[in-house]
């Protein structure tokens, strides 16, 4: 497999901007993944601010990986849905600014029945983030988390006039009881990142949850073999927003070493 580039997710780490990108280079990444809400958000972001953050980046020798762009509510969800796409596509937009090619979030949950208003709602949506991510330059990838990436790949399949990628999170379909190595057989190429979380079920608490890297059931070596089926090239971004705060640096650089071990 080719050399595997590594990112650091910026809004694990609980300091301000300008000391995360240092610390996140300090670590060994070559990237970061940026907050969209937090860190640099679109509406904020004068061309002043771009040109500093951009010096920043430059300076510690750091690209953008890509956005995240968490909401509060899915796709699926009709309250302000206007607001919540026109908030993505400007997101989308800032991401190709710097660089980025994609945009992750969760699009919320997947209605078992396509008749369902959600599923309308939510197809519909998908839609339209695919074309005009074609024509921003940056696409919207759908991070797995509740559903399997089977459901999800059904979802995004449906659609034959726009493209929206995956964000692979193996520790998310773990905690949920699914198996990220079937998620890559469904998702294929449209895996343009990877979260490199882990998890674990705790069967005494009956329940998932994430863990450092390298500590859970993910089986990273495999799944590097199978996103190499695919010829995957994009980055995996490290970095939980459950780490403990007087261990996030201890946790982010094992988990940069650790992927480079692989």
């Amino acid at each position: 497999m080719a050399e595997i580039k590594v990112a650091v997710r910026i809004d694990s780490i609980p300091v301000k901007l300008p000391k995360a990108l240092q610390l996140a280079a300090q670590c060994g990444a070559t990237a970061v993944e940026l907050c969209a809400r937090t860190a640099v958000r679109p509406s904020d972001l004068s061309d002043t601010g771009m040109r500093q953050l951009r010096k920043m980046l430059d300076d510690l020798n750091l690209r953008v990986a890509a956005l995240r762009f968490p909401t509060r509510r899915g796709y699926d969800n009709p309250r302000d849905l206007e607001q919540r796409v026109d908030a993505t596509k400007a997101a989308m937009r800032l991401a190709y600014q710097l660089g980025a090619n994609v945009v992750v979030n969760q699009i919320g949950t997947i209605p078992e029945s396509e008749e369902d208003t959600g599923y309308q709602t939510l197809k519909a949506v998908i839609n339209d983030l695919g074309r005009y991510g074609a024509r921003v330059g940056a696409f919207f990838a759908a991070e797995t988390g509740s559903e399997s990436g089977e459901r999800l790949a059904e979802l995004l399949d449906e659609s034959e006039e726009a493209f929206v990628a995956a964000a692979l999170n193996p520790g998310q379909l773990i905690v949920n009881r699914h198996s990220p190595a079937d998620a890559i057989s469904a998702l294929k190429e449209r895996i343009l990142v990877v979260n490199a979380v882990d998890g674990v079920i705790d069967l005494a608490a009956g329940r998932g949850i994430s863990v450092p890297l390298g500590q859970g059931t993910a089986d990273f070596p495999e799944l590097l073999g199978r996103l190499e089926d695919f010829q995957y090239r994009g980055y995996f971004v490290v970095g939980r927003r459950e780490m403990a705060k007087e261990s996030v640096l201890e946790e982010l650089q094992q988990g940069v070493e650790y992927l480079r071990s692989l």
